[in-house]
């Protein structure tokens, strides 16, 4: 039983650090990514879809995206949403091509920047830190229901608190990382 309530609080903490993951690719750093468009919708035929999934999506230099409509009626379609996302961004077209120009940051929009992703760290922290206090609870549960011994349910918790840990250190890698390459010109 023990075993089974490791397992669930491993599997929710690493959901936890990609979502925190899937959040940094959407702050951007000097450097041009095709995950950066990933969030953008656009209005194709009705329906709200993806960037992705209406055109192709790809880095022509270090400072700049290239996005191809697959269909050329959807090139005005396409050029308005990223310009009315919230990247702050100003694509310009030629012919059936958007490029899209990424400015340089600002020292003071690198600190936004950093604030934001520590914010989201921090939320990811208390994310792990919840799911490590109901893996416990669950614990003391079988234990006043006396179906583990106090030696199994000591024993269980500090399990728990290692994979805590781990993912925690997880986390903080992620961080650092991110604050480097926000900070990087």
């Amino acid at each position: 039983m023990i075993e089974e309530i490791k397992k669930d609080a491993a599997t929710r903490m690493g959901k936890s650090i990609e979502a925190l993951k899937s959040e940094f690719s959407k702050i951007r750093t000097g450097r041009a990514h095709t995950s950066l468009l990933d969030h953008v919708k656009v209005d194709y035929y009705g329906n709200e879809v993806p960037l992705n999934q209406a055109a192709t999506v790809s880095v022509s230099d270090a400072r700049t995206l290239t996005v191809q409509p697959w269909e050329k009626s959807m090139v005005p379609v396409v050029e308005k949403a990223i310009l009315n996302s919230d990247l702050g961004l100003n694509p310009s077209t030629s012919g059936e091509t958007i490029r899209v120009p990424l400015p340089m940051l600002t020292e003071e929009r690198r600190k936004e920047m950093i604030r934001v992703v520590r914010n989201e760290a921090e939320g990811a922290r208390v994310a792990v830190r919840n799911i490590r206090r109901d893996a416990n609870n669950d614990i003391k549960e079988l234990l006043k229901e006396k179906e583990i011994t106090e030696d199994e349910s000591h024993r269980g918790e500090e399990e728990i608190q290692k994979i805590t840990d781990k993912n925690i250190a997880d986390i903080e890698q992620l961080l650092a990382v991110k604050e480097k390459d926000l900070m990087e010109i």
